[in-house]
C-alpha cells in the first residue's frame, strides 16, 4: 500500500511540476506576443516619421528624426530609447519626460541583434523588460533601433498567485487521494482478509459461517464460501462416519479371524506349509487391527472440538523422556541407540497422552526405517516463543516431491516397503500437533536419514 502510495505522490508530483512549467511557458509566450505586437505598432509609428523626413529632404535620413520619434513615442512606455547604427544613444525618455543627461543600463547584445533586423528584448532581475526594435530606411538599412522598457512585474505577481492557488490545491488534492485511498483501501483489503483467512479456516476443516454483509463481488464470495464450507463439511463428516462405522463393524469379526488364526497356528504341527499361511494370517489381523485401532482414534479425534481434548500445562522434556524409555526396548531389539538431549524445561498446553502418542509415532516411523547400529537422536529446545521436539534418525529418508504427501491419510512413500504400516501414522500426529496450534515440519534425504520436528507455542518457560 505505501509502495502505491508513494508512486501515486511522485507522480502527482511530476505532473505539479510539468504544469507550472506549462504555465510559465505559455504565460510567457503570451506576454512575449503583447510586447512584439507593441513593437510592431512602435516601429510604424518610427517609419511614419522618418518617411516623412525622407520625402521632405530627399537625402536620407535628417537629425531630427530621433527626436521628432522621442517626441512622439515617449509617453507610449515607462522608457524609451533610440541608438544610431553605431549604438550610440540618441534619446531617452523616462515616465513621458525626455533625459538628456544621463546613463542608463544598456544592454549591447538586444542592440546588436536589433540592428541585424531581429527583435530582441532581456528580462532583468527588477522584472523589466528591455525590447529593441530595429528601425530601416527607404533603403532597408537599418539605421535606428528603437527601445521600450515595459514593467512586467504584474505578470510575475499573477503568476506566484496562480502557483500558490495550484501547490495549495494539489496538497489539497494530494490529502484528499491519500486519505480515500487509505479509506477504500481499508475497506476493501479488511473484507478481502477475512475472506482469507476464512479460507484458512476451511483448509484445517473449521468450517465457520462467513458473515460479509455486502451486496458486490466479496458478498458473492462470502456467499459461496458458506455454500462451499457447508458442502464441505457435510462430505468430510459423513466421511468420517462412514469410516467410524465401518471400523466398527469390523473390528469383532477380525478377532475373530485372529483368534481362529492363532488356534489353526498352535494346533498344526505336521504341515509346514500351513503353519507359514496360519502365521502369515496372523501377522495380517495384527495389521488390520493397528490399522482399525488407529482409524477409530483419528474418528474419536476428529468429532472432539479443541476444548474437548482436556489440554493441560505440561513440561515437553518430561512426556518425550518418557516416549523415549518406552520406545527404548524396542530399538535396541533392532541394535538401535537412542540418545535423548533434554533442553531447558519448556511448558506447553496440550494434552499429554496425544502429544505423547505423536511422539511416540514418529520415534516408531525412525526405529522402522533405520538400519541395525544406527542412532537416534532425540532433542527438547527452546527456540524464540516455541518449544521443539526434534527427532533424527540415519534411515533410508524421504523424497523430497514425497514429504508434504506422506502427512496425507493412508499416503506411503514409493520406498517405504522396508517396513509395515497404514499410511496413517504422520498425518495422525500433524493433526494432533495442529490441535494444539502446533505444525509438524519434516526434513529428509534419501539414504542420509529423515528430521521431524514437533514445534508448539511456548506457555511458560523456566529459566534455570
Amino acid at each position: 500500500m505505501l509502495i502505491y502510495l508513494s508512486f501515486s505522490v511522485l507522480s502527482f508530483a511530476i505532473i505539479i511540476f510539468s504544469v507550472d512549467r506549462a504555465i510559465d511557458y505559455y504565460s510567457f509566450a503570451t506576454i512575449e506576443k503583447k510586447m512584439m505586437g507593441q513593437a510592431d505598432m512602435y516601429e510604424l509609428s518610427f517609419r511614419e516619421i522618418l518617411a516623412k523626413y525622407e520625402r521632405s529632404s530627399g537625402n536620407g535620413p535628417i537629425a531630427d528624426v530621433p527626436r521628432s520619434a522621442l517626441e512622439r513615442l515617449k509617453a507610449s512606455s515607462k522608457e524609451v530609447r533610440i541608438y544610431d547604427s553605431n549604438q550610440k544613444l540618441l534619446g531617452l525618455a523616462v515616465d513621458g519626460i525626455i533625459i538628456n543627461d544621463d546613463s542608463p543600463q544598456i544592454f549591447p547584445e538586444n542592440i546588436k541583434n536589433a540592428l541585424k533586423g531581429n527583435y530582441a528584448y532581456t528580462v532583468t532581475d527588477s522584472k523589466l523588460m528591455y525590447v529593441a526594435v530595429p528601425i530601416q530606411d527607404m533603403y532597408y538599412q537599418h539605421v535606428y533601433v528603437f527601445e521600450f522598457v515595459e514593467d512586467v512585474s504584474y505578470f510575475y505577481d499573477i503568476m506566484d498567485q496562480i502557483r500558490t492557488i495550484l501547490f495549495a490545491g494539489a496538497v489539497g488534492f494530494l490529502v484528499l487521494t491519500t486519505f480515500s485511498s487509505l479509506f477504500i483501501a481499508r475497506n476493501t483489503t479488511k473484507p478481502i482478509k477475512y475472506l482469507l483467512g476464512a479460507t484458512e479456516k476451511f483448509a484445517k476443516q473449521q468450517f465457520h459461517q462467513v458473515q460479509l454483509n455486502r451486496k458486490d463481488e466479496l458478498g458473492m464470495l462470502a456467499s459461496g464460501l458458506n455454500r462451499m464450507g457447508i458442502q464441505l463439511n457435510d462430505y468430510i463428516q459423513h466421511q468420517k462416519q462412514f469410516v467410524s462405522n465401518v471400523s466398527h463393524e469390523l473390528k469383532t469379526p477380525l478377532a475373530a479371524i485372529r483368534g481362529f488364526s492363532q488356534y489353526l497356528y498352535e494346533g498344526e504341527s505336521n504341515d509346514a506349509e500351513l503353519r507359514k499361511i496360519y502365521y502369515h494370517l496372523i501377522n495380517e489381523s495384527d495389521r488390520l487391527t493397528q490399522l482399525i485401532n488407529e482409524l477409530l482414534l483419528l474418528s474419536r479425534f476428529d468429532k472432539a472440538g479443541s476444548d474437548e481434548i482436556g489440554k493441560e500445562q505440561t513440561e515437553l522434556s518430561e512426556i518425550t523422556d518418557h516416549v523415549v524409555a518406552e520406545m527404548r526396548s524396542k530399538a535396541e531389539n533392532k541394535g538401535i541407540t537412542l540418545e535423548f538431549k533434554p533442553g531447558k524445561p519448556a511448558f506447553v498446553y496440550v494434552n499429554p497422552l496425544l502429544l505423547s502418542h505423536a511422539i511416540a509415532n514418529i520415534l516408531d516411523n525412525a526405529i522402522k526405517y533405520s538400519n541395525s547400529d544406527a542412532r537416534i537422536s532425540i532433542e527438547t529446545f527452546i527456540r524464540q516463543k516455541e518449544a521443539v521436539v526434534q527427532i533424527s534418525d540415519q534411515g533410508i529418508g524421504i523424497d523430497e516431491d514425497e514429504i508434504d504427501l506422506v502427512q496425507e491419510r493412508f499416503y506411503r512413500a514409493k520406498n517405504s516397503n522396508a517396513a509395515k504400516g497404514s499410511g496413517l501414522g504422520l498425518s495422525m500426529c500433524k493433526e494432533i500437533v495442529e490441535k494444539f496450534a502446533g505444525s509438524l515440519t519434516i526434513e529428509s534425504k534419501i539414504n542420509e536419514g529423515t528430521t521431524a520436528s514437533i514445534v508448539l507455542p511456548l506457555f511458560h518457560m523456566l529459566q534455570e
